[in-house]
């Protein structure tokens, strides 16, 4: 939509986003960059596309609304033609009884949108803004059902089955059935929210999964005589050596999907039956959300709080790969990512660009490693800084010594829990003194799958279920029923669950809940969407580094961490689970040792 710089001052001083001294420094901003008011109150975040459209609805008194594509008739679609509707950003929704056309526009004030558009449908048409992610989201409707096309074009290579390995430059090209074929398997991915596409040769076929909320799932076998030129299709696109086979090559592309952007990260593995892919999607539009959106509550999010605003020391987080250790410090940077500090990062690979932090990718081969590019950093005169990962007792030592000398140091070690973190780096030969000093917080975490909250199903669990829940989840003997309880009505007092009622009383748990295993529609695998973390945050306290300087080990540590109010990950799980945000059978998945 475009506003006019008056319509747009009015819109920013009714929505109370902005005082006059405010928009007359935007005013001058827009005026030197040569730009309107309202893209520069957007590139300032000063509003967003939604809350503007919410805003101009309110001011011309036309309806705001959201639409789901899945909601839109496709006959009822095509009223407007494809072409017409992606020129004029404007989609038919609904058609009633009495002849009423129900049209979207990112930009109702377009007359001249309006008057085209209703001489293809009819004038008793009643108008709707919406934003214009709606609009992209509800474009990509007139392409139907993405899997069936892709079905439609792998019957066609089937039909084609011969022994020939060989691939011309027609096999590859812009247009050719494989192209089409990558270009649907990662659209279809992208609408599955799966997170990695594995491509893989076997006896007999080709085998597809995608990741899927973390669980590999197999969407489709293609024959085998594609193999070749699938990729090196997929080499082409992230300019990759497409005669060399015999050992692993990584690299990188973009496509844009939805009028979303995102940056495939390319990998391929010689193995047993020819050559094998894997993609990993990364969504370059994404924001970096808040720790509660993250599922940080309670204690775990009071420490990591106080520990963000520590001038210096070390903040690890821990868990294995695929734990969401990334997606935490991206959240963590973004937060205190302001003009007045310096923020420098060494990363393999960079997943997430952050706009303002200096990030720099390791490259073992041109000897630019973990420690090398620390070194470096801490001649760039760094605030805080990044370590993707500390692989080795090198790279440790560099990074106690830069949080010893007056920065503030997040990185990120593979161990099962918090607690084993503190003797892991005595492993690798850094003084417990010095681990004692320097250690603000370790984090350890999972990822959960979330329930699907329109489907999820409640029970009441069995005595005998309750009592091997308090085996199972290792609950002290002060820890009983009644302490949940408390812990469960201060997780809802913080949103866990939003309006799920308690499912617990001071003599147990009343309610749980489970996953649908029919639900397999709009993003949704068995039951589940999406993911959540859960985490436990170890304080390093004066009890603590005593107990690390005197060489404890990690179940003494973690004892006494728990006894000054730690929440085990396998607690803050439970608590999720019964406020329905996941199930108990997620919980013990990833978290059983």
């Amino acid at each position: 939509m475009r506003i006019s710089d008056v319509t747009m001052v009015k819109l920013l001083e009714r929505s109370g986003v902005a005082n006059a001294e405010q928009i007359d420094a935007l005013k001058q901003e827009a005026a030197s960059s040569k730009q309107s008011l309202q893209d520069m109150a957007i590139q300032n975040e000063m509003i967003d596309d939604t809350t503007l459209a919410k805003a101009l609805s309110d001011y011309e008194q036309i309806p705001y609304i959201e639409v789901a594509a899945h909601d839109i008739p496709f006959e009822t679609l095509l009223k407007i033609p494809e072409r017409i509707a992606r020129q004029y950003n404007a989609i038919l929704f609904k058609i009633d009884e009495d002849g009423t056309n129900h049209l979207v526009m990112d930009d109702p004030d377009d007359i001249q949108a309006v008057n085209f558009i209703e001489k293809e449908i009819g004038t008793k048409t009643k108008i709707y803004i919406t934003p214009h992610a709606n609009i992209i989201s509800l474009l990509d409707a007139y392409r139907g059902d993405v899997n069936q096309e892709l079905e439609e074009v792998i019957d066609i290579q089937r039909a084609e089955n011969t022994e020939n390995e060989t691939v011309s430059d027609q096999d590859i090209a812009e247009n050719s059935p494989i192209a089409k074929t990558v270009n649907l398997l990662l659209e279809s991915a992208i609408k599955s929210h799966a997170s990695d596409v594995h491509i893989e040769p076997r006896e007999s076929f080709v085998q597809i999964r995608y990741r899927i909320d973390g669980i590999l799932k197999e969407v489709n076998r293609l024959p085998p005589n594609v193999l070749n030129a699938l990729i090196s299709r997929v080499k082409i696109l992230s300019n990759l050596k497409i005669d060399e086979r015999r050992v692993p090559q990584d690299g990188r592309f973009k496509i844009k999907v939805a009028g979303k952007q995102y940056a495939l990260r390319v990998s391929s593995l010689p193995v047993a039956d020819g050559e094998k892919i894997v993609m990993r999607i990364l969504d370059e539009s994404n924001q970096a959300v808040s720790l509660e959106s993250l599922g940080y509550w309670g204690q775990p999010l009071k420490s990591i709080t106080a520990a963000l605003t520590e001038a210096n020391g070390m903040i690890l987080i821990t868990g294995p790969t695929g734990s969401g250790k990334s997606t935490s410090l991206f959240s963590i940077l973004t937060i205190l990512n302001t003009p007045s500090v310096n923020i420098s990062t060494v990363e393999d690979p960079v997943e997430y660009k952050i706009p303002g932090v200096n990030q720099t990718q390791t490259n073992t081969k041109a000897g630019m490693t973990f420690a090398n590019g620390l070194r470096a950093l801490l001649r760039q005169d760094p605030n805080i800084i990044m370590i993707g990962e500390i692989r080795d007792s090198e790279t440790a030592d560099l990074g106690v010594q830069a949080a010893l000398t007056g920065h503030l140091v997040f990185t990120t070690l593979h161990t099962n829990d918090a607690a084993t973190c503190l003797p892991r780096l005595l492993d690798m030969g850094i003084e417990p003194f010095l681990i004692a000093s320097t250690v603000r917080v370790v984090i350890g975490q999972r990822l959960v799958r979330k329930l699907n909250h329109e489907t999820r199903q409640s029970y009441q669990p069995t005595e005998a279920e309750k009592q091997l829940i308090i085996g199972m989840f290792g609950l002290k003997a002060n820890q009983n029923f009644s302490y949940i309880h408390e812990l469960e009505k201060k997780a809802a007092a913080e949103g866990v669950g939003g309006d799920t009622p308690l499912g617990t009383n001071e003599n147990g748990i009343i309610n749980l809940w489970r996953a649908d295993p029919n639900d397999n529609d709009e993003g949704s695998l068995g039951g589940y969407r999406g993911r959540v973390g859960i985490y436990e945050v170890l304080n390093n306290s004066v009890a603590v580094q005593k107990l690390i300087v005197a060489n404890a080990t990690s179940n003494v540590i973690q004892n006494q961490a728990i006894d000054e109010g730690m929440l085990k990950m396998q607690i803050d799980g439970l608590i999720k689970a019964i406020r329905g945000e996941t199930t108990l059978e997620e919980v013990i998945r990833v978290t059983k040792e």
